[in-house]
């Protein structure tokens, strides 16, 4: 059988290593390697999909001796938590890549850093080995700063030095938790398998490694008070910067939440599972606020995904604090679904920024007025995705909020306080399109032209599935509870 995750996992880097060799190489030929070759893993991602995953842990596993010495190896594979997001990471750099074909400057190396950063992606989501994953988690933040650095706006410079330097020392308490449960376990291992099977550490012990855990994630997810590097981030990456950022790295935290914190050192995170449901319900609430208050549209989208995550850190704090396995399955159901949404929805919302402002070079809601008017494709797609991001039933935001609240009425009901954020959320949307999208049309857009086919072609797959996980989430569901109703605790 071929090695198919292995082979999804490297072919972006076949990619950029061809692009890399090629002589001067024009924009053109670039693009075509760039949507090729993202669009191979997209297929490669389907297949792993079809042949699916198991309910007794990790299936397509593939597995080659590295480090035997000291236990590690080359291991990857996937579970009903992992693989969704496998194939949501595939499915954004494509659309990514044929949203970015008509940039010219340097296009050789954006193409080569996002062909790098999908292979980091894919190999964080897939990686089976403490010191594999590390290494993706880490990697990807050296594509992700070059790409702000060098293709972002006015103040891109700050902006990805703030990136780099929160979310590359904020790991490093998680090289610490890796570590130390690879010496906890016996014989010593870096098999994240067995650190899941037979949790390694104990007591103190592994209450301390959750604390690094939980500090890395929190700066990676990321929740208040280490929030401060994400609006700067997204307002001054590109747009497809911002839609791989949302979409993909702010879920390495939330993943890393459920597998390193909650599946390692389950009775740790039971005991500090209070503490993670604050952080979680602060998280949903600033995030609502905070949003409530800008006037820049991006930074608005960009707040919004800090409420939106904080609704996933409830969904695991409420499985971990739940003692009926089914009110923990529906919970941690809620909690990869709405990682996934997230992905589609905080993508397309981003993919729509980014349009918008290549016509009028601003993002100031106040600067705009009657837009559905002239732009209605964008205007009626914009709405359709500010609609889901506010929870709409029929959305894809709905089946997993709805999942996570009814968990949390179970177990903790003060804790549906958070709910008011999608109230906020509600009104901070209703005013961002009244704003932009309705009312008398400004004379200074007048010739602003509406989507062409290439942003229509890269938008409308976000835009159907945000629909049809909405209408029909089981298909999602259905390989995500083959491993939530086998995980114990």
């Amino acid at each position: 059988m071929l090695p198919i995750v292995s082979i999804t996992l490297f072919l972006p880097l076949l990619g950029a290593l061809l692009i890399m060799v090629l002589r001067r190489p024009p924009p053109r030929v670039v693009h075509a390697i760039g949507i090729t070759t993202s669009g191979l893993t997209l297929v490669g991602a389907v297949v792993m999909w079809l042949r699916g995953v198991n309910d007794s842990g990790f299936a397509q596993v593939e597995q080659i001796d590295w480090m035997p010495s000291i236990g590690a190896a080359y291991r990857v594979g996937v579970d009903g938590i992992s693989l969704p997001l496998v194939l949501l990471s595939a499915l954004l750099f494509f659309i990514t890549f044929i949203y970015s074909a008509k940039l010219r400057e340097r296009a050789p190396a954006f193409v080569v850093l996002m062909l790098l950063l999908e292979t980091t992606a894919i190999g964080t989501f897939t990686a089976l080995d403490g010191i594999l994953f590390y290494v993706f988690f880490e990697v990807s933040l050296v594509s992700m700063y070059f790409m702000i650095a060098g293709w972002g706006h006015e103040d891109r410079q700050r902006a990805a030095l703030m990136f780099f330097i929160y979310t590359f020392l904020g790991s490093l308490p998680l090289l610490l938790a890796i570590l130390g449960l690879y010496l906890g376990s016996d014989p010593h291992t870096f098999d994240m398998r067995a650190w899941i099977d037979n949790p390694p550490l104990a007591g103190t012990a592994a209450m301390w490694a959750l604390i690094a855990m939980l500090f890395t994630f929190a700066v990676k997810t990321p929740v208040f008070p280490f929030h401060t590097w994400l609006p700067a981030a997204h307002v001054q990456a590109p747009a497809a910067g911002s839609v791989i950022l949302a979409g993909v790295m702010l879920k390495f935290g939330t993943y890393g939440l459920v597998r390193f914190s909650f599946q390692m050192t389950p009775d740790a995170f039971h005991d500090a599972g209070i503490v993670i449901l604050i952080f979680g319900v602060v998280a949903a609430l600033y995030g609502a606020f905070a949003a409530l208050a800008q006037s820049d549209l991006k930074r608005l989208i960009a707040y919004t995904s800090v409420n939106h995550m904080g609704y996933v850190i409830i969904g695991v704090a409420i499985a971990g604090l739940a003692l009926d396995p089914t009110v923990r399955t529906i919970a941690l159901d809620g909690a990869v679904l709405q990682m996934v949404s997230h992905g589609l929805v905080t993508g397309a919302l981003f993919l729509l920024v980014g349009m918008l402002q290549d016509r009028a070079h601003t993002r100031e809601m106040d600067q705009f007025g009657g837009l559905l008017q002239l732009t209605p494709v964008l205007g009626w797609s914009f709405m359709l995705a500010a609609f889901a991001s506010l929870g709409l039933p029929g959305l894809a935001h709905f089946p997993a909020e709805f999942q996570i609240f009814l968990a949390t009425l179970q177990v903790e009901p003060m804790a549906v306080i958070a709910i008011l954020g999608i109230v906020i959320t509600a009104g901070l949307y209703l005013k961002a399109i009244s704003q932009v999208f309705l009312g008398e049309a400004n004379d200074r857009w007048s010739d602003m032209k509406d989507l062409n086919r290439r942003e229509i072609l890269a938008l409308a797959p976000l835009l159907i599935l945000i629909i049809v996980v909405g209408i029909a989430p089981s298909w999602v569901l259905d390989i995500i509870h083959k491993t939530t109703t086998a995980l114990q605790f």
